[in-house]
């Protein structure tokens, strides 16, 4: 619930109503990034492709970075909805490789750094 008036509240869907009757530029901005989101969540590739490359300008940020870097890794984007590869769980391993040496600030030998290492994969 969000405040409406003095000691007035709405619903959070009542108030992105309002927003999205004020601005129609963003009511066309927010119709896409859902059409997005319910393509990344269903995995389908065809709407997603749509929703990507039938979006129109609208002069707004959206369009100068997001649908530009959209359009530009729609095959990327489509590899990861067709299949549930992921590099995620790499990337945290080399994540707290990192964060441990930079807050150890030096191993005395090599092996030292390959055991808190396993202990952090552990």
């Amino acid at each position: 619930m969000y405040p409406c008036g003095i000691n007035e509240f709405i619903p959070q869907q009542d108030a992105i109503n309002l927003i999205l009757r004020k601005y129609p530029d963003f009511a066309r901005v927010y119709e896409t990034y859902q059409e997005l989101q319910s393509a990344l969540k269903q995995r389908d590739v065809d709407e997603l492709n749509s929703a990507i490359f039938a979006y129109e300008n609208t002069k707004t940020a959206m369009d100068q970075k997001t649908i530009r870097t959209l359009r530009h890794s729609a095959h990327y984007i489509a590899n990861s909805a067709k299949y549930d590869y992921s590099n995620g769980p790499l990337e945290d391993i080399n994540r707290k490789i990192k964060n441990l040496k930079r807050s150890c600030c030096g191993f005395r030998n090599f092996e030292n750094l390959l055991r808190r290492i396993d202990c952090i994969r552990a």
